[in-house]
């Protein structure tokens, strides 16, 4: 008898992967509660994805947890989302810690309120010799405004002399990112059905693969999250070529 077939490896994990965290307000409608209830439920999803994701060996995850345009939502919504935060940062700071997580925060968010840059501030020195993988949330964060960042820090460079301007390619500008120093995004979801970017990592997910599910963001969870590692590994990168 001949021999059996190896069995094939399953496919590595994606370095990068990046979540747009929607459905919460939709969850609390579904169950006649506040949209709070909602977003108490995605901190939930936060702290099991999280930690899925280290389980699934995945080396950065980035959460869009508040963008620019956010700002627009009432008032109290916006107070009850930073106050959230601010358990966050609190209630998970030590297992951050201990579990060998680098915290890393993008986006514009030196203009959220003193107290709470204070916290993000401590919470990134605490985790900054940590060894293990990243977790990135993204803050007050809007891309476009990221490229336009990014553009002008290179233009003041260029003007005080210390480059050329002939020089700035493609890769001069990704390094001049928030993310500039993570690698490349390869999977990007967006939970509750929604297939739009909303203005997350327009320039990282020029090759990332994309993956929208109907899940709503505060029922996602490590299966859910398995499930994704899975579809992505049956996908074929090219990159372009053949």
């Amino acid at each position: 008898m001949s021999a059996k077939p190896a069995p094939e490896a399953p496919a590595p994990p994606p370095r990068h992967v990046a979540i747009i965290m929607d459905g919460n307000g939709r969850w609390a409608k579904k169950r006649f509660l506040p949209r709070i209830a909602g977003h108490r439920q995605g901190v939930e999803a936060v702290r099991r994805v999280s930690r899925a994701a280290r389980k699934l060996g995945i080396e950065v995850l980035t959460l869009y947890a508040f963008s620019s345009e956010n700002w627009r939502r009432p008032e109290d919504e916006v107070r009850d989302l930073m106050g959230l935060l601010r358990h966050f940062l609190a209630s998970e700071l030590d297992e951050l810690v201990s579990e060998g997580v680098k915290l890393r925060v993008i986006g514009n968010w030196r203009k959220l309120s003193p107290d709470l840059v204070s916290m993000i501030e401590g919470a990134i020195a605490r985790t900054a010799d940590n060894p293990g993988p990243t977790l990135v949330i993204a803050l007050n964060y809007g891309a476009q405004a990221e490229l336009a960042t990014a553009a002008r820090t290179l233009a003041e460079r260029a003007k005080a002399g210390t480059l050329d301007p002939a020089s700035i390619d493609e890769a001069a500008l990704e390094a001049a990112l928030d993310t500039g120093d993570l690698p490349p995004l390869d999977l990007l979801i967006r939970t509750s059905g929604e297939q739009r970017l909303s203005n997350f990592l327009l320039w990282q997910a020029a090759y990332a693969e994309f993956l929208f599910v109907d899940t709503l963001w505060p029922d996602f969870d490590e299966a859910a999250l398995a499930d994704a590692l899975d579809l992505f590994g049956k996908r074929q990168r090219r990159f372009g070529g053949l």
